[in-house]
């Protein structure tokens, strides 16, 4: 599976979970993918044409202005999003959610069909379907 992490994710993150899921799966941030900046719809809509692509993301407004969300849905990406507040966390603090979370998204990530969209949370243990 590929996983995408967006500008609202650690880049540093994105290298870490990479070097412990490689070379079955793999992590890349945005900023190593696209040009920074790239606006949310371009690389949704590149993403979607590769395929194969799943999107964590920090930015739930994706999925609620119109624009976006219609950009989005349109490309079925299957997208877990984190909860509000995980951007107030400190560093150490959203790696510690992020791990504690990541077999979780993975197994939903391959359980799920395309375009399924999750919440999740920074305390509660359950991935939230959205």
């Amino acid at each position: 599976m590929k996983f995408f992490f967006d500008n609202c994710l650690s880049p540093r993150l994105a290298t870490a979970l990479n070097a412990l899921v490689e070379p079955e799966h793999s992590v890349v941030h945005l900023r190593d993918k696209f040009a920074t900046p790239t606006p949310d719809t371009d690389w949704i809509v590149r993403l979607s044409e590769e395929g194969g692509w799943i999107i964590v993301s920090g930015d739930l407004r994706i999925s609620k202005r119109p624009t976006e969300r219609e950009v989005w849905r349109a490309a079925k990406l299957t997208t877990f999003f984190m909860a509000d507040g995980y951007q107030n966390l400190d560093e150490w603090q959203q790696v510690r959610v992020m791990i504690e979370k990541w077999p979780q998204i993975m197994d939903l990530a391959e359980r799920t069909g395309r375009g399924s969209a999750f919440r999740v949370p920074i305390r509660s243990r359950k991935i939230e379907t959205l």
